[in-house]
């Protein structure tokens, strides 16, 4: 049976070739060119003519039919099940003005102002460097590929596909069994003691904190964020309707007032950015203000996994006895890049609500086969021992990096040194003027990092934020060095302009 996808440029987009196929098949509906009633190749015959697993293409198959593109007919084969839309491609049609609700149109313009900022913020004259000079990118970050076992993964994903029908496939909730290993696991090394059934899984850390905001915060509520924190925390309740609270972080970490809210964000075990620890007087002072107010916290605990050295941090859910702080965290900074899992700890009053809400959204949860395939690895210990490794590594990076930007650059930057995660926050020793000609300067010198005005909700003194873990012990040291020279660079513009 002849047949035809656009297979080339689906495979470079994505990691897993069931994935490529998957989207190569529902595009090819969506636009018409399959249409309603064509029958599709038997997966045997489907997989010698892409060179791919017979396993590979029974999960895309299955993906497909949960989504309601195709059907199966007992002993007649696999067919189309969904009416595309044929004639002209998308980009062709006219644009049309559509009034969107106040939530749509809070949702545009947040995007449009995520946009801006990921735009990093270039200046109109700063110049590319020179096309000979590796960049050295201290503003990005994803987990080189020889620091994951794809071997074994890849055993695990088939495996999974191998293991029948899902228990979980209706519930918004996620694979019970994955849940449950999150749950040990949590146990085990962040000493929060949770049932299977109080977790709740998401499409990354930032769904569960958008979902969450919705449930929880009315339209005119506040809420109180971090300043210098993560702006998605700001951007959720802004979309929801919600006002902001922007409150000051110092070196021990947000400073607890008695706030007229209804909703905390916090990252208490590594604020972020700046990587401090909140104490524990600060911590119950938190849960004291959440006790009084009637109102729920919301921790981030975006890279715990990675301390170095001294005891685990408790996080604020293990002293919650009044059952008012959820719990997030997220597997983004130990899978593969593009592998988007995360999970909410629920106090047991808001599992329905959440679940309930979510159902809207993902009534089958997405990723099914990584997510029974994750659960099968925490459940032996593969996963744990994956981190093991990972702190090892990153652990020496992290140390190098220290040593190697106070060395170099303690003239240039306050620099706050912490023993866990994989960023570091430092504040610019100089002026807005000086910082602004440093970023030119680096930018010629191929060396970027990350503007932390990004995480600026109050005016601030110019600040910079360095990720580390995708870069080799070399390039660190490389990036470290040509940031010197950029600032000596502005320093001999300076003493030439006199």
């Amino acid at each position: 049976m002849e047949f035809m996808v656009s297979w080339d440029r689906y495979i470079k987009e994505y990691r897993y070739k069931y994935h490529a196929l998957y989207h190569a098949i529902r595009d090819a509906i969506l636009s018409g060119t399959l249409q309603s009633g064509t029958q599709l190749p038997a997966t045997r015959l489907l997989a010698v003519q892409y060179g791919l697993s017979r396993g590979s293409v029974a999960t895309a198959y299955d993906m497909l039919q949960a989504d309601g593109y195709i059907h199966t007919e007992t002993g007649r084969g696999t067919y189309v099940a969904f009416a595309g839309i044929p004639g002209e491609p998308p980009e062709a049609l006219h644009n049309t003005n559509i009034r969107l609700s106040a939530w749509g149109k809070r949702a545009a313009k947040q995007y449009q102002s995520l946009t801006a900022i990921n735009s990093h913020l270039l200046l109109p004259d700063e110049q590319p460097p020179h096309k000979q000079t590796e960049e050295i990118r201290f503003d990005r970050s994803h987990q080189p590929d020889t620091d994951f076992p794809y071997a074994e993964w890849k055993s695990l994903l088939s495996r999974s596909n191998q293991q029948g029908k899902y228990e979980s496939l209706y519930d918004p909730a996620g694979d019970i069994r994955l849940r449950e290993a999150i749950a040990a696991h949590l146990g085990a090394t962040r000493g929060i003691m949770v049932s299977g059934k109080e977790i709740v899984l998401f499409s990354g850390s930032m769904q569960a904190i958008a979902l969450l905001t919705q449930v929880i915060l009315d339209e005119g509520e506040k809420a109180v964020v971090e300043s210098p924190g993560f702006k998605g925390f700001a951007q959720a309740v802004q979309v929801c309707g919600g006002e902001v609270i922007p409150s000051t972080v110092d070196h021990h970490g947000i400073i607890p007032e008695d706030w007229d809210a209804r909703l905390l964000f916090v990252t208490p075990s590594r604020q972020f950015p700046t990587g401090v620890v909140l104490n524990l007087e600060r911590r119950l002072a938190l849960l004291a203000w959440a006790r009084n107010r009637q109102a729920i916290i919301i921790e981030d605990s975006y890279d715990s996994e990675f301390r170095f050295q001294g005891r685990p941090i408790e996080p604020l859910k293990v002293l919650d006895q009044e059952q008012r702080v959820v719990h997030i965290g997220s597997f983004s900074k130990t899978m593969p890049e593009g592998f988007r899992l995360g999970y909410a700890v629920l106090p047991p009053a808001l599992v329905a609500p959440v679940v309930a809400a979510k159902a809207y959204y993902d009534p089958i949860s997405a990723g099914l086969y990584e997510q029974r395939a994750l659960a099968v690895w925490m459940s032996r210990g593969g996963y744990a021992k994956h981190i093991r490794k990972l702190t090892r590594r990153y652990g020496a990076k992290h140390q190098k990096f220290a040593h190697w930007i106070q060395q170099h650059a303690g003239h240039m930057f306050t620099v706050f040194i912490g023993d866990a995660g994989l960023g570091f926050y430092a504040l610019w020793n100089g002026n807005d003027e000086n910082y602004a000609a440093f970023k030119r300067a680096c930018i010629r010198r191929g060396v970027y990092f990350t503007d932390g005005i990004r995480f600026q909700l109050n005016p601030s003194r110019p600040s910079l934020f360095f990720k580390y873990a995708h870069l080799s012990e070399e390039q660190i040291k490389e990036g470290i060095l040509r940031m010197t020279l950029a600032f000596e660079d502005i320093k001999y513009g300076q003493e030439k302009g006199k």
